[in-house]
């Protein structure tokens, strides 16, 4: 099959499919489950939030996520705004700032919770891309 991604043989998706450069594939070596994941920053999770880790399965990161934006909107509810729309104002930046934070960190807290159930890259080349972009400490 031809690469549409032009990064050379990189064939290392599921049945041999091509793989694109800045996507890890990360393999549980006793089951051989495979799971591919973007490294970097994360669109999906940027724009729709809780959908993410629901659709991966990601239970854990899923509570995570709701915990730390339930305590962040608690705690913005119990500041004493003057007005309705400064607390608006403050909801709404509040909600983009954890947006931000999610799109930034949520593959990384993927991959990170995909290791700590025993996954390991599957490849040298998703090792280097996952050890060049510090989402696994080098050996």
């Amino acid at each position: 099959m031809q690469n549409p991604f032009g990064n050379g043989d990189n064939n290392e998706g599921p049945n041999g499919l091509p793989v694109p450069p800045n996507y890890a594939t990360v393999a549980k070596p006793d089951s051989g489950d495979i799971r591919i994941g973007k490294v970097g920053f994360s669109y999906t999770a940027f724009l729709f939030n809780f959908l993410v880790p629901i659709f991966r399965g990601d239970w854990y990161n899923l509570l995570c996520m709701i915990g730390i934006d339930a305590g962040a909107v608690l705690g913005l509810y119990s500041i004493h705004f003057s007005t309705v729309q400064a607390q608006s104002m403050a909801y709404s930046v509040l909600e983009l700032v954890l947006d931000l934070l999610w799109g930034f960190i949520y593959n990384l807290m993927y991959f990170r919770h995909l290791f700590n159930l025993g996954y390991q890259p599957a490849t040298k080349r998703s090792l280097d891309l996952l050890e060049k972009s510090r989402y696994l400490k080098k050996k």
